[in-house]
Order: C-alpha cells, then sequence, then structure tokens
C-alpha cells in the first residue's frame, strides 16, 4: 500500500506505517499548490495531511487514492463532496488533541486577563509600568461559557472548575443529565451563554451552520469587558464585528484561528483583526503539543492498518448513514464461482441497483449467505429467475428494510 505523507507528521508515525509494510512517501515541506503533481507522481492509495488543504484537483490527481486522512480534528481543509463522488474515503482523528487545545485555551483566558504578552513587550522596550498591569480581574469565581462540548470543550471545562471558574455550556446535543454530570450549569442557545458569561469559548466545528455563529448579535449579547476565546475555526467568527466589540465594548480576545489564514506553515500575515489593542493570537497551534502529536500518529496508523486488514475506515466522515435501499434480498448459496454474477445479472436486466453487499460464510466454507440491499423491488418473475437460474442456490428470500418479508 502506497501512502503519502503531505505535511509535517511525527517519525513514530511514518515508522509505525513503514512496519505495517506500506510503502511511504513523506514531503512534509510541500506546498498546497504542488499537492496535485505530488499525487500524480507517486499515486498513493492513502494521502495523510495536516493542515494541508485537499482541493478537487487533488483528489483526481491520482489513480489509486482511496483514502484520505486529515492528521488531526475536523475535515474543513478537504473537498469531501468531490472525495465521496470519486469513491474515496475521508478520516480523521477526533479527540485526540483535546487536551492540547484546552490547554492553549486557558493560556489565552490568562493572557486575556493579565495581558502577558503586553507585558513581556513593554519589558523588552525597557519600561516597568506595574501600576497598568495590576489591574487584572483574575478568573477564579468568574463564569466561564463553552459554546461546543464535545471532547475539546469537556476538557475546557475541567481545566476551567480547577481554577475555580462556574461553567456554563451549551451543544447540540447536551442534555440537563449530561450537564448535571459535567457539573456544569445548561444554555439553551449560544446567546444564553455569551449574556451569562464573563469569558467564552468556541469549540464548534466549521460548517455553513456555524459560518459567523459570533457576529453582531452574539457580541452584543456579551458582557462588557468580557472575553472571547476561540480555537475552532476561523470562520466561525465574524472579525469585523469582533474588531468593532473589542473597541467599543472594551472586550478581550484571545484567537487562535482566522479567516483567512496562510496555505503553509510561514508566509505574510496583515490580518487587521491583530493590530486592535486587546486582541491576542497565536498561529493555529492548538493541536501543536508533542504529546497531541504522537497521539494523532499512533492514531494514522491504527486507521490504515484497519483500512488495511479489513477495507473498513475508523473516523470515516463519508459513509452515507442510510443508503437508499429498500429491500434485502437474502440469497443461501454453495460457496462456488457465478452465483452472485448470475444473481447480479438477474437485478441488472431488471434496472434494480444494489446499494450494499454483506457476503457471510458458514463453517466449513461450503455454504454462504449474501445479503443484497436494494433499492428496488424484484417482481415474481425476476425472484424466480434468480430461484432457478442456478442450480448452486439453496434460497431466496426478500424482505422489505422494515423487516415485512416476502
Amino acid at each position: 500500500m502506497r501512502v503519502l505523507i503531505a505535511d509535517k507528521f511525527e517519525k513514530v508515525g511514518i515508522d509505525g506505517l513503514k512496519e505495517l509494510g506500506c510503502s511511504v512517501v513523506a514531503q512534509p515541506d510541500l506546498k498546497a499548490e504542488a499537492l496535485p503533481a505530488a499525487i500524480r507522481e507517486t499515486d498513493p492509495h492513502v494521502l495523510i495531511v495536516r493542515g494541508k488543504k485537499v482541493n478537487a484537483e487533488s483528489l483526481k490527481a491520482g489513480t489509486a487514492l482511496m483514502l484520505v486522512i486529515r492528521a488531526g480534528a475536523g475535515i474543513d481543509t478537504i473537498d469531501v463532496n468531490t472525495a465521496s463522488g470519486l469513491g474515496v474515503f475521508v478520516s480523521n482523528c477526533p479527540g485526540k488533541n483535546s487536551i492540547a487545545v484546552a490547554e492553549l485555551v486557558l493560556g489565552l483566558l490568562l493572557t486575556c486577563d493579565r495581558r502577558i504578552p503586553d507585558q513581556t513587550a513593554e519589558l523588552r522596550r525597557g519600561t516597568w509600568n506595574k501600576g497598568e498591569y495590576s489591574k487584572a480581574r483574575g478568573l477564579h469565581g468568574r463564569t466561564l461559557g463553552i459554546v461546543g462540548l464535545g471532547q475539546i470543550g469537556r476538557e475546557i471545562a475541567t481545566r476551567a472548575q480547577a481554577f475555580g471558574m462556574r461553567v456554563i455550556g451549551w451543544s447540540r446535543n447536551l442534555t440537563h443529565e449530561e450537564a448535571d454530570r459535567l457539573g456544569i450549569t445548561y444554555a439553551q442557545t449560544p446567546l444564553e451563554v455569551a449574556r451569562q458569561a464573563d469569558a467564552v469559548s468556541i469549540n464548534v466545528a466549521a460548517n455553513a451552520e456555524t459560518k459567523h455563529l459570533v457576529g453582531a448579535e452574539f457580541l452584543g449579547a456579551m458582557r462588557p469587558g468580557a472575553y472571547l476565546i476561540n480555537t475552532s475555526r476561523g470562520s466561525v467568527v465574524d472579525e469585523a464585528a469582533l474588531a468593532a466589540a473589542v473597541r467599543e465594548k472594551k472586550l478581550r480576545a484571545g484567537l487562535d484561528v482566522f479567516e483567512h489564514e496562510p496555505a503553509g506553515g510561514t508566509g505574510a500575515f496583515g490580518n487587521a483583526i491583530l493590530q486592535v489593542p486587546g486582541v491576542y493570537g497565536t498561529h493555529h497551534v492548538g493541536a501543536s503539543t508533542d504529546q497531541a502529536q504522537v497521539a494523532i500518529a499512533h492514531e494514522v496508523i491504527r486507521i490504515v492498518q484497519t483500512f488495511r486488514d479489513s477495507g473498513e475506515v475508523p473516523n470515516v466522515v463519508n459513509r452515507l448513514a442510510r443508503s437508499s435501499a429498500t429491500h434485502v434480498l437474502s440469497i443461501r448459496h454453495r460457496n462456488r464461482p457465478g452465483v452472485l454474477a448470475h444473481v447480479f445479472g438477474v437485478l441488472a436486466g431488471g434496472a434494480i441497483n444494489v446499494e450494499e453487499v454483506e457476503n457471510i460464510i458458514y463453517h466449513g466454507a461450503q455454504a454462504t449467505l449474501a445479503r443484497i440491499h436494494l433499492d428496488g423491488v424484484p417482481d415474481r418473475d425476476e425472484l424466480e429467475r434468480i430461484r432457478t437460474g442456478n442450480g448452486d442456490i439453496i434460497s431466496v428470500e426478500l424482505s422489505a428494510i422494515d423487516g415485512r418479508g416476502r
């Protein structure tokens, strides 16, 4: 199995893939625009990326590509729709960087409260200004709001509670019972979090529903002087609205992600939001600790090994949750060549598409049960041709997905 690693990746991961017997090509400094050419040259079965964008051109560049793995959480940098249309699985490594991101969130909270970068800058300029920086509010007893309580949000809540903070949270699937178990206050909406919190951490996935979730309305609901932390994706925050809120309401913000980031690891970056006093930034490094990257590397190895051994893809994001199949055709037959070819030929003649196939072999390998999911219903003549057209067929049964037989 050929593997192309098109981003920086831990050596333990490269070594582990080689131990699986994979032919590994590692190009950690590959530019995004050079990715299609690299795929054409190496023609990998598996592509591994971290932050690099994988567009339609890249996905179409190779003939063998079957799996794209994002060595991190989220898949917004990958054209999943094109991948699905080409029959390419997309997977990621959710949860492996949760602690690393949570640690950065607490660091950004302290940065907003204590203005640590500003203090450092003044000291480096030779200025002692203790009076100005003795005005921090402190985090103990304050309320932290968390929008998005996945694994990262929960790790943040645990650490905030250790700081003596009260936590209020909203998440699409959060229940009152789960909130009680986590020791946090349940909020019905993100706006309710904004209204009640002294600081808010945003931890949601990037998609059409969350684009500019933190906009003028959300920022308007936040308390004057509150802190906003975003370590999710830049598209979630309307940066123009945030700049206005920082100026007008004296909010402070800690941002690890931005609406428009350089495609590579280095480059010019002139984002106006970082010129606003009270806004602090880091370089989209929430997941970038040695511990997190080693954990992600091991997860990538697990994904590749499982895919190689079974064809299944852990953490797959583009497998259809429910196909359009309406019926299951169950064929018990002798384990001999030609049986399924006969069945599929009859189905094709009736313009009935096969959505999924499961073939279960009985002990001794003499007989097999084929369960064929169909998007239509064979008529009685077609079922009879299936039954009688091959001598190795033992029985034929058609049932609706809801369990009603025929």
